[in-house]
């Protein structure tokens, strides 16, 4: 009896542990099998986002910018290096802030490419950009980014004079040093600014001005300036076109070499102001509901790159870009960096429109 009951025990035993290993050796096949079958779906992920990228190829990414025809090097570049086509229409960053305004949700491009940061600003608080982290980023001087990922910067634009000499001569008129000796009123009809709701450039010289005189007794040298000035421009090229032209003797504009070399070509000088130089980021960024969201991506991910940002800085024709991102160089202007405005660029959209409301009810439609 002992002896049997025994071998009951060892038997119990003995199916108790071929089942145990069975059930060892199902849970080892049912881990290995969610793994393997993990391991494929990772595959095939990245298999789409391969598929994806390369489809980008063929397609087109509209933008919108302020000098497309300038811009046509790098954007032929992009296509050569990606196989996506840009095609561009030109229009200053207000007239941008406008029409995205008016779209109701419906950009008229994917991009938005050059133009003054204090645009670029007011889209995002009013929701017209998407928020997006490209590749290099992180190497963009923090000042010149959004934290939050919706505009970057691609360079900076200074504000200076442009006179002609021949009319200064002709009409016996002083030349100019400082912003107060514009309010001289042998200047009367002899000014040319543009509109700082259309132009960014003009509206970093409006902002120069309040920043550095004080809102008071800013807007006061504004008003006085308006009686110098016939009428303001559309572009922010207007005031040296007209310079140039021998329509007026002075222009408030924006500088780079092309504009420096006009020195050479014609009887015109550029003056850097004495007593302090207006300056203004410039931007990039996606519109929200872009069609071409990826392609989007795909360019600001390649022109933050080193040898894009080299040749966007050589097109530009200035040596601020390289204050945006360290490493890039290009033409020196010969600016006196001591003389920049110090202004606060977080506030610079917060503070656009209220500016630009106030600047309309001082000089009117002129």
């Amino acid at each position: 009896m002992k002896r049997l009951r025994l071998m009951v025990i060892m038997l119990l035993i003995l199916a108790l542990s071929l089942t145990l290993a069975a059930c060892g050796s199902s849970d080892t096949e049912d881990a290995a099998g969610e793994e393997a079958q993990e391991e494929v779906q990772e595959t095939a992920d990245e298999e789409e986002a391969v598929e994806e990228e390369i489809n980008l190829s063929g397609t087109t990414l509209n933008v919108v910018t302020t000098s497309g025809g300038m811009y046509a090097p790098l954007f032929e570049k992009f296509e050569k290096d990606t196989g996506i086509k840009i095609e561009f229409l030109e229009m200053s960053s207000g007239e941008v802030l406008a029409r995205t305004r008016a779209e109701g949700g419906k950009p008229m491009a994917d991009l938005w490419f050059s133009g003054g940061i204090d645009a670029f600003m007011m889209a995002k608080n009013e929701g017209l950009l998407e928020q997006y982290f490209p590749e290099g980023y992180e190497e963009i001087y923090p000042q010149y980014r959004d934290d939050d990922g919706y505009w970057y910067g691609k360079g900076l634009n200074i504000i200076a004079f442009i006179v002609n000499n021949d009319i200064l001569e002709e009409k016996n008129l002083p030349v100019p040093k400082a912003w107060p000796d514009l309010l001289n009123p042998a200047y009367e009809g002899e000014i040319m600014a543009a509109n700082p709701a259309i132009s960014g450039n003009a509206f970093a010289f409006v902002a120069g001005v309040l920043e550095t005189m004080g809102e008071e007794e800013g807007w006061k040298y504004l008003e006085e300036l308006d009686k110098n000035i016939p009428y303001y421009g559309k572009r922010g090229r207007d005031p040296y076109t007209k310079v140039v032209e021998g329509e007026v003797a002075i222009g408030i504009t924006y500088i780079n070499k092309s504009i420096l070399e006009l020195e050479e070509q014609y009887n015109v000088s550029i003056i850097y102001p004495e007593d302090f130089i207006p300056w203004i980021a410039e931007g990039m960024a996606i519109f929200k509901n872009a069609k071409n969201l990826e392609g989007a991506k795909a360019f600001l991910d390649w022109v933050l790159k080193d040898e894009n940002m080299q040749m966007l800085a050589e097109i530009d024709m200035k040596d601020t870009n390289m204050m945006v991102k360290p490493g890039i160089t290009a033409y020196d202007l010969g600016v006196p960096m001591d003389r920049f405005v110090e202004q606060d660029l977080s506030v610079f959209g917060e503070r656009r429109e209220g500016i630009i409301e106030k600047w309309v009810e001082l000089v009117g439609d002129k």
